[in-house]
């Protein structure tokens, strides 16, 4: 983890979203996917807290070496503080933080699932997975056009690829949860990645678990201090002998968790049920593959 005053290299706008270059040489160095960096905010009561970010792209050689890139939905004073921000201004950035995807070793076959900017970090998974000569496919989905995240790159990425919005406004008119099972069948996925919002996240577990496919997802939790003080991004995790769980930290535990061991049913709408014991009788949880 480095602390640096990075100089914004570019913007671009992507549809709803806009994303950032930085010259971050410290922190492109030693970034993988799943990853994210904190970005300090103007000095003002306004702005309390950092704002955190999944790394998109981090270009270690070339032309573009010692870059970072991080894309956001502008739809809050902070992000849209960043929205504005120009060209040659500088930011106060910490990175890289928390855990990263795992790469398998021994498997071969990779189905990528997002919804929204989730594919951020999924498209930076798939060069990295791509240069270890896995095969990438993908399921891009979103609720409109506008929010489907660099369809031309994942295509050129992927071996196959489906885009599904909600409005059917590009792809087919359908939900990642419609597509999910046909797309596994036809590319014969051996292993899911998967980063989107709560709802999205598991649905993906529900079908991976039924189907025995070993899934890595990285969850969308609001964060606060971003370095594991304030504990305010918690998930409950299953433990790997399924004694019970534990509500383990997204920012320094995850963001990226086994998706057979979050504990679905405690995390989301209703985590503020009161849990005075764990439930009884979890099965033990296999680990994620070599």
């Amino acid at each position: 983890m480095r602390r640096v005053r990075a100089e914004i290299l570019n913007t671009r706008k992507l549809g709803a979203y806009h994303q950032l270059t930085l010259v971050a040489p410290d922190i492109a160095e030693r970034a993988r996917p799943g990853q994210f960096i904190s970005v300090g905010m103007p000095g003002d009561r306004a702005f309390v807290l950092r704002r955190h970010f999944s790394i998109h792209q981090a270009s270690r050689r070339g032309g573009w070496a010692g870059t970072l890139e991080f894309v956001f939905d502008p739809t809050g004073p902070g992000t849209e503080w960043l929205a504005d921000a120009k060209p040659h201004q500088f930011l106060d950035v910490i990175g890289p933080l928390g855990k990263a995807f795992a790469y398998p070793r021994r498997l071969g076959t990779c189905l990528l699932v997002a919804h929204g900017h989730g594919a951020a970090s999924l498209l930076f998974l798939a060069q990295e997975l791509r240069a270890r000569e896995k095969r990438v496919d993908m399921i891009l989905g979103a609720s409109s056009q506008e929010y489907v995240f660099k369809p031309i790159e994942a295509k050129r990425l992927s071996q196959a690829i489906v885009i599904a919005t909600e409005d059917g406004s590009i792809g087919e008119e359908a939900s990642v949860r419609d597509v999910l099972p046909r797309v596994a069948d036809e590319t014969r996925a051996e292993v899911v990645y998967a980063a989107g919002p709560h709802t999205t996240l598991r649905s993906v577990a529900a079908f991976c678990a039924e189907r025995r496919l070993p899934a890595q997802v990285a969850v969308e939790e609001p964060m606060a201090c971003g370095l594991g003080m304030c504990f305010t991004c918690v998930v409950p995790v299953i433990r790997k002998d399924g004694s019970g769980y534990d509500n383990l930290r997204s920012c320094t535990d995850g963001p990226v968790f086994n998706a057979a061991r979050v504990f679905w049913d405690r995390w989301g709408g209703e985590r503020a049920a009161p849990v005075p014991t764990p439930p009884e009788g979890f099965p033990a949880v296999r680990s994620w593959p070599g």
